[in-house]
């Protein structure tokens, strides 16, 4: 079968990567076999020909019973076979499969016909065969032309998740390890889950569409089950996790919902099952994503008489930061350019033709407006898209809008680059410049095919001119104190005041408050023609007690004019600095060798950390490995020393996480140089 690593099938097809004892080829490619009779081969007399077989009941009509004869030549991208080489018993063969054919693990027959009739060799699960995606065949619907951007999208096992917020840009490694022992069975397996028929398994679209579901738990048992509520008893946090693999090999074992994932976790889950089967695929972040209930392109805040915000009946919330995946693949289903990168999105957010899934929307489409196109592409163009419309109701029951934010949703979109661990802005794939007039024309596209924007008819609004106000949020340390400045602008000659409120929120990145840990008002004297400037201080001993996981706080601040009763409303998230691990190596880094690895974390808070659990892993040095620290007291430093032994040479990644309940999203990476023994 000529399936080693360093043989001809798996280097030309770049299959070598994969930890499989068995043959991997991608389709739409010829692969080499060698078949041993017990006397020589004669072609005038002898009649022979291979049968590669799929799935339970194979029809040859479905595409999961293909016979092949052997002729004289190979069309590029239909099967076929022709015999390259004969030497005494032997024969080899060179297989070429069709570029459209199903992806999956196929069962190989020679069948030699005799006059007694047709003789089988015998099921032998050493010569089954996996036929992948080929992002290299210009035939297959995933072909990518750029070599830079195949290594980085289908053969990269490591990428970079980007979070945080807008102003505090955060980043961290995740482990996609999509070449990992039994990660290529656990991800056909998930193809099984969402009882996809097997005839559309050559289809990318109807692959992504069924993946976006099964991927959370949510209606169909899928992979990962979603909390956002920093309650993880009986299961395991979503920072935590440092990668795919134990996620993939839990589920396939256990074939229950793994416990548990926010965004980035079903993304990068995501992202391993698309570059394992072979479809080119990245994990993008939108800053600032909307999650609009009612798909109106309109995110409503609604303020209460004191300019409060009204949580009852706010439904709508920005996240801080969203992800989903694009998965490349030509569109046939579409008008021609709406091809290339498609967005596809696993975290249950909204049902989409009653399930939880979404994708694949092409990014093109949602571009241009053009959302009538399938799958979902009016969601994904609101969490870009939308407006934020703060509104009050008066006493007389009309609705007054005191502002309309058409800038604060989807300001940063990114992906990691190719080829290195920066940070590569995508945000114009997705949207023209802000203002312009072809983004405008977009907007009216997508409200023309049934994008909802509602009118402002019944609501008055004056926007408030003579006054302006900003805030800024002092950038600080976890466990430390910081201060808050606003800032008005009295750009009258009156005299005016300004009653300010600002309440200070612990949020989950999804922009969902937990609580409000800081209330403050004062009255603000704004002189004629003239900045004022006012601090305020929060101190670490107000948010420590209730910090969830992200360090994550949302500020208000409202301001009304007593003399003109206009009120001035601005939100803005920010990010605390969380403390990172240190991971250090000793000795030479060499295949086959042991080497040591040491994890070290110095405690930053006022308080004893307790029931610490540490991750490690890298794929081509070491599994993923825990271990358990009862308590680290206040400025002390915890030291992990590890042995491994790394398995393949070249470039590598560590990855390392730290959770506890007072403390999460605490990370460390190293890269890692592996020497060939």
């Amino acid at each position: 079968m000529f399936k080693e690593p360093h043989e001809i099938n798996k280097q030309q097809h770049h299959t070598d990567k994969y930890y499989s004892p068995k043959l991997i080829v991608r389709r739409g490619q010829p692969f080499q076999i060698q078949i041993d009779f017990n006397r020589p081969y004669k072609p005038e007399t002898d009649q022979f020909w291979l049968e590669y077989l799929i799935g339970r009941y194979p029809q040859q009509n479905k595409g999961t019973y293909i016979p092949i004869l052997v002729g004289d030549v190979l069309k590029p991208g239909e099967w076929g076979a022709k015999i390259i080489h004969k030497e005494n018993n032997s024969i080899r063969l060179s297989i070429m499969s069709s570029a459209t054919c199903i992806v999956g693990k196929f069962r190989l027959y020679v069948a030699v016909w005799t006059p007694f009739g047709i003789l089988r060799t015998h099921r032998n699960s050493a010569t089954d065969t996996y036929i992948l995606f080929n992002p290299w065949c210009q035939q297959d619907a995933v072909y990518l032309d750029e070599e830079k951007e195949r290594e980085e999208y289908v053969l990269n096992d490591v990428g970079i998740v980007f979070h945080g917020n807008i102003n505090e840009i955060k980043s961290r490694s995740w482990s996609y390890g999509q070449f990992e022992e039994n990660i290529l069975d656990a991800c056909l397996f998930l193809m099984d889950k969402a009882e996809l028929e097997l005839s559309g398994r050559g289809n990318p679209i109807k692959i992504c569409r069924v993946a976006s579901a099964v991927i959370n738990s949510r209606d169909d048992s899928g992979v990962i089950a979603g909390s956002w509520d920093n309650m993880y008893t009986y299961g395991v946090a979503p920072s935590a996790w440092t990668g795919s693999v134990d996620i993939l090999l839990e589920y396939y074992s256990s074939k229950q919902p793994v416990r548990y994932g926010q965004c980035w976790v079903f993304a990068g889950v995501f992202n391993t099952f698309l570059r394992c089967l072979g479809i080119p695929a990245r994990l993008v972040t939108n800053y600032s994503s909307a999650h609009d209930n009612n798909a109106n392109l309109q995110l409503d805040f609604f303020l209460d008489d004191k300019g409060q915000v009204d949580t009852k009946i706010t439904k709508d919330s920005v996240w801080n930061y969203h992800c989903w995946n694009e998965a490349w693949m030509t569109r046939p289903d579409l008008p021609v350019g709406f091809g290339g990168w498609q967005v596809v999105d696993g975290t249950p957010q909204e049902t989409s033709d009653g399930m939880y899934r979404c994708g694949p929307a092409s990014v093109q489409a949602i571009k241009h407006g053009h959302v009538c196109f399938q799958f979902d592409a009016p969601f994904v163009y609101a969490e870009v898209n939308s407006d934020i419309v703060y509104s009050r109701k008066q006493k007389n029951g009309t609705q007054v809008i005191e502002k309309i934010d058409t800038t604060h949703v989807g300001q940063l979109i990114v992906t990691k680059e190719v080829g290195g661990d920066g940070m590569m802005e995508i945000t114009e794939e997705y949207k023209f410049p802000e203002g312009s007039a072809e983004e405008r024309l977009a907007l009216e596209t997508a409200v023309m095919y049934g994008v909802k924007k509602q009118t402002t008819q019944d609501t008055t609004y004056q926007p408030q001119t003579d006054v302006d106000m900003d805030f800024q949020v002092q950038k600080a340390v976890l466990g430390s104190d910081f201060k808050v400045t606003i800032t008005f602008r009295n750009k009258s000659r009156n005299y005016y005041t300004a009653t300010t409120y600002l309440s200070g929120n612990i949020v989950f990145y999804t922009g969902v408050p937990k609580n409000e840990f800081k209330k403050h008002s004062f009255s603000a004297k704004l002189e004629p023609s003239s900045s004022s400037t006012f601090d305020v201080l929060i101190k670490s001993s107000e948010y420590l007690s209730d910090l969830l996981d992200q360090a994550s706080f949302h500020f208000f601040v409202t301001a009304r004019i007593t003399e003109t009763g206009k009120i001035l409303a601005m939100q803005k998230a920010t990010v605390l600095e969380i403390p990172m691990l240190r991971i250090k190596t000793q000795g030479e880094m060499v295949a086959g060798k042991e080497m040591s690895v040491t994890v070290e974390f110095t405690n930053p808070l006022k308080q004893t950390l307790e029931n610490v659990t540490l991750r490690l892993e890298g794929p081509g040095v070491l599994r993923t490995m825990k271990k358990e620290f009862r308590q680290i007291p206040v400025n002390s430093t915890l030291i992990w020393e590890v042995k491994c032994t790394p398995k393949q040479p070249g470039l590598r990644k560590l990855i390392a996480s730290l959770n506890c309940d007072a403390l999460r999203h605490v990370y460390g990476e190293l890269n890692v140089q592996i020497q060939k023994p």
